[in-house]
């Protein structure tokens, strides 16, 4: 695509009106030499036909010559010898006489003095053919004497001689006219040829001058690329910075986004789980004290625990949508592991979850971003996937982390990814992106289900893992509120510290 960097404010309708006149001008006199060099070569057929035909004459006439001849001799043999085979080539003659007459009269069909010229020899021919059975009668009725005497009266030399000056005639005026074409092909073609030459000096002036304003127009135009490229160049620089200031922008976000979900569920875990520990504890003791004095108000508490315990859930499960305590407290291995148990007791689908040893020292930003990735995949599996198997496939390689996610369900459109509406997908993507990582969804192995592959390097901002698993398991026991030890006393359920709540956690949105 060409841009112009001038504009005059008209509107271009076509090429110049010089340029598209020596187009038609360089179309035309190709045209013309191409219509010379068909007829040339028209010319070239008809001498080529009439050369042929020539030919064709003359072995027709010298063969016709040869059959009166050899009918001749045969007779002669037989005169002298009496035996029957001589006059084998007579009795053909008549017959193969007239397919040869036919046949030349069919090559100078188109000639009206070869025509004339042929009916004069058919005549001698015949003339001859009938005095030689007219002389083979007279044989067997008188013998030789009579053949003599009837030589020595009739001229028979006189006739064949006439026969073959007739032939001579023919085959002279069929060369004769053959030389005549052949000068007037000859000089058809030195004409055709020098008027090619003129056409094509023409055509080579036409085009040395559309070249010139080619070039001209060549010229204008790469003036006008370089300034455009040079404006290009100028505003790639421009998108790459902007590009990379919003790429750490983004990236900056999601960690700022992360460290405020962190925060949040710390506050929503420590004040909350305090707060309500402490209304269970007074619940409790109070529902104690008026155990025998008062049952209609232990009904009350009774049932007043039991929304607590619902509005503990309630607070889990807001806190593991926005920071799962396993990742933070026990690492990614156990996160991933914990996360996928979960989700196959919730969707009764067969969920293997293979995790690397070494997960847990992935650095914070590709330990979440790797949960996350998870996180997506595994609720578009259960939301459209309509699968039995999944597996998660979690693996350390030199120089980066490698997600696999497969699934044995109806497989993902081709051209999921380039959806608009596809807000997962976009978001499982722009994740890997952000980390200097890529992610490709495609179809899985032998084109049964969908594979989800995630690969995030090792380079990538947060990426050394510096905290223990030892020393995060150690501060399970300092943050986990009081609200589990009155579960002894039956005052607040709590199953323990469940890393994600999959009931709510597969159909809630995930940054």
């Amino acid at each position: 695509m060409y841009f112009s960097t001038a504009f005059d404010g008209k509107r271009l309708r076509g090429l110049p009106l010089s340029k598209t006149l020596l187009c038609v001008a360089c179309v035309v006199i190709l045209v013309i030499n191409a219509v010379f060099l068909v007829r040339n070569l028209d010319d070239l057929r008809s001498a080529n036909a009439l050369q042929a035909q020539t030919a064709r004459v003359t072995d027709e006439l010298q063969y016709l010559n040869l059959l009166v001849t050899d009918a001749e001799s045969g007779l002669r043999g037989y005169f002298l010898s009496g035996s029957e085979i001589n006059l084998g080539a007579l009795h053909a003659a008549p017959q193969q006489i007239d397919s040869q007459l036919r046949a030349l009269s069919v090559l100078l069909a188109d000639n009206p003095s070869q025509s004339r010229n042929l009916a004069q020899l058919r005549s001698l021919v015949q003339r001859k053919l009938g005095l030689m059975h007219q002389s083979l009668e007279v044989y067997r009725q008188g013998g030789l004497v009579d053949i003599v005497a009837i030589s020595a009266a009739t001229d028979e030399r006189g006739q064949m001689d006439e026969i073959r000056l007739q032939v001579v005639i023919m085959t002279r005026e069929q060369n004769e006219l053959l030389a005549t074409r052949t000068a007037a092909f000859y000089e058809q073609t030195r004409r055709t040829v020098l008027l090619g030459v003129g056409i094509n000096a023409a055509a080579i002036l036409v085009i040395l001058l559309f070249h010139n304003l080619v070039q001209r127009s060549f010229r204008l135009r790469l003036a006008a690329e370089r300034a455009l490229q040079d404006t290009n160049d100028s505003l790639e620089a421009v998108v790459a910075e902007r590009t990379e200031q919003l790429s750490v922008l983004s990236r900056h976000l999601i960690r700022v986004q992360e460290e405020e979900k962190s925060r949040l569920a710390r506050e929503l875990h420590d004040e909350m789980g305090a707060n309500l520990t402490a209304i269970g504890m007074d619940m409790t003791s109070v529902g104690e004290k008026l155990k025998g004095t008062h049952p209609e108000l232990v009904a009350m508490l009774a049932r007043a625990r039991k929304t607590l315990v619902d509005t503990v859930q309630l607070k889990r499960r807001i806190i593991e949508n926005l920071r799962p305590s396993l990742l933070d407290n026990m690492g990614l291995s156990a996160a991933l592991q914990s996360y996928c148990a979960d989700y196959a007791r919730v969707t009764a689908l067969d969920c293997d979850a293979l995790v690397d040893a070494e997960a847990d020292h992935a650095g914070p930003m590709q330990a979440i971003a790797l949960f996350r990735i998870t996180q997506e995949a595994l609720n578009n599996i259960a939301k459209y996937a309509k699968a039995r198997t999944v597996i998660v496939n979690l693996t350390r390689e030199p120089d980066g982390w490698e997600l696999e996610i497969t699934d044995d369900g109806i497989g993902i459109p081709q051209d999921a990814m380039a959806k608009s509406k596809s807000h997962g997908l976009l978001g499982m993507r722009e994740r890997a992106l952000l980390l200097g990582g890529s992610l490709n969804v495609g179809r899985g192995v032998n084109g049964i289900g969908t594979c989800v592959h995630a690969w995030i390097p090792a380079a990538a901002p947060g990426g050394e893992g510096n905290v223990p698993v030892a020393a995060l398991r150690e501060t399970v026991e300092t943050t986990t509120p009081s609200l589990l030890k009155e579960t002894a006393s039956g005052g607040v359920s709590n199953t323990g510290a469940r890393p994600v709540d999959v009931s709510a956690g597969i159909n809630a949105p995930h940054p």
